[in-house]
């Protein structure tokens, strides 16, 4: 059995492919906790929640914004299908600040409101707020 020395990450979206690239690590946010990939990994299926995606190639550190979704390991590839994902050098900072403060808004008027969703709302900006400070 030979050790795998890559691992193909491919990030996926209905928009479309986000990431298609050869990587030495995998980071992500699973809904049962964070995790990490190396080459060799077991197999395994998760689901995501809202969080960032964080992936290694050589000494550089990239990051993915990913809107839930679900990701399948296997000992050379990493494929993640997400509801939604952005990579941190394409996020609109302004645009996500903006909807960062229309969704605290809303959670000011929890009465009115689906305070589940605007939550997620606001989780969701926060994040992206987040990673697009790292370019």
């Amino acid at each position: 059995m030979t050790m795998e020395t890559k691992l193909k990450l491919e990030v996926v979206s209905p928009h479309g492919e986000v990431v298609s690239e050869d990587v030495d690590e995998v980071s992500a946010q699973g809904s049962e906790g964070d995790f990490g990939v190396f080459p060799g990994h077991v197999p395994f299926i998760t689901t995501l929640k809202i969080g960032m995606l964080t992936y290694r190639k050589g000494s550089e550190n990239k990051y993915v914004f990913v809107n839930s979704g679900y990701a399948e390991v296997s000992p050379d590839k990493v494929i993640v299908l997400a509801d939604s994902a952005e990579r941190s050098e394409d996020i609109d900072v302004e645009r996500a600040k903006a909807a960062m403060q229309r969704a605290e808004e809303r959670l000011k008027q929890a009465e009115k409101i689906d305070f589940a969703r605007a939550t997620a709302a606001v989780e969701r900006a926060t994040i992206r707020v987040q990673l697009g400070g790292k370019r």
